[in-house]
C-alpha cells in the first residue's frame, strides 16, 4: 500500500493532484492502516460493503460483516475521512425487502456517499455456474432499475448522494459472452434517475380519459429524464394518461422536479 500509494506522492507535493480517493474491505481497516492511508494523502476511502445482511455476506462468502462495516464507518470518520459506502442489489440470498433493509442500515451509518452495483453474472465465475444451474437467479432489468430507485430515493432524501448506479462501461464487459445474466445497462444510472423523475411527477399528469392530448412544460434540465431511455418515457407518460403528447417545452421559470401540464 505504501509503494502504490507512495507513487503519486510527487503529484501530491507539487499540486497537480489535491487528494486520493480508495476503495477496500471493510474488514482490513484498523487504526494503524487507516494513520498510514491518511499520511499517504488519502481523504475518501470507500467500503465495498456489498450488504448489510450478515446472512447474504455469509452465503456470498464476502469475507466480513455487518459489524466490521460499521466499525470501518465509525473508524474512518473518527480521523476525518469522506466516507462511502457500495452496496450491491442481487447478491445470493438477497431480496428486495432485504436489500431495503440494507440501505436503512446504511442510512444509520452516515457515509458521506454511496453507489449501488446491482450483480451482473460474468462468464468463467462461480456465480456463472450457480446461475447455470438454476441455484441463483439474476436481476431482469427492470426488477433492479425499480430496487435502486427506491434506495437511491431513500438514501439522497436522507442527505446520502448516491454517486454512481451499474457498472462502468468497459472494453471487457461488451467482449461477446462476457456477461451471462444480470442488468447491466450502458445507461443504467440514467435508466433509475428517470425511473425516480416520472414516480416524482406521477401526482401531476391528468387522468385517463381526462384528455385526449397533452402539452407539458418542464425545467430544460429534466427534459432527457422526461424522455428517458429512447423516449420510453413518453411512452409511459402516453400509457398512464390515455393521452397523445402535443409538445415539450422548455421553460426556465420551472423548477426541476416540476411540470406543468395543459390539457386537450
Amino acid at each position: 500500500m505504501r509503494e502504490v500509494l507512495g507513487a503519486v506522492a510527487p503529484y501530491l507535493k507539487e499540486g497537480i493532484l489535491h487528494s486520493v480517493r480508495v476503495s477496500t474491505r471493510p474488514d482490513s481497516l484498523d487504526e494503524k492502516k487507516v494513520a498510514l492511508l491518511k499520511g499517504l494523502g488519502v481523504r475518501t476511502v470507500e467500503l465495498g460493503a456489498q450488504s448489510m445482511d450478515d446472512e447474504v455476506l455469509k452465503r456470498t462468502r464476502r469475507g466480513h460483516t455487518a459489524r466490521d462495516t460499521e466499525r470501518a464507518v465509525a473508524l474512518l470518520k473518527q480521523h476525518g475521512f469522506t466516507v462511502g459506502v457500495q452496496l450491491m442489489p442481487g447478491l445470493p440470498g438477497d431480496s428486495a425487502e432485504r436489500f431495503a433493509a440494507s440501505v436503512q442500515e446504511v442510512i444509520r451509518l452516515k457515509p458521506d456517499m454511496a453507489r449501488l452495483y446491482p450483480v451482473v453474472v460474468l462468464r468463467g465465475t462461480e456465480l456463472a455456474q450457480w446461475f447455470e444451474s438454476g441455484t441463483y437467479r439474476a436481476l431482469a432489468l427492470d426488477e433492479a432499475v425499480q430496487i435502486c430507485a427506491a434506495s437511491c430515493l431513500c438514501l439522497e432524501q436522507a442527505g446520502i448522494p448516491v454517486i454512481r448506479m451499474g457498472l462502468m462501461a468497459s472494453l471487457s464487459l461488451r467482449e461477446k459472452g462476457q456477461i451471462v445474466a444480470g442488468p447491466w445497462h450502458e445507461s443504467f444510472g440514467h435508466l433509475v434517475r428517470s425511473e425516480m423523475y416520472h414516480r416524482s411527477i406521477e401526482a401531476f399528469l391528468p387522468k385517463p380519459g381526462e384528455g385526449k392530448r397533452i402539452s407539458i412544460r418542464i425545467s430544460p434540465k429534466d427534459i432527457a429524464l422526461l424522455r428517458g431511455h429512447r423516449n420510453e418515457g413518453i411512452r409511459r407518460i402516453e400509457e398512464v394518461t390515455g393521452a397523445m403528447i402535443n409538445g415539450i417545452v422548455a421553460d426556465d421559470s420551472l423548477p426541476a422536479g416540476r411540470i406543468a401540464v395543459k390539457t386537450e
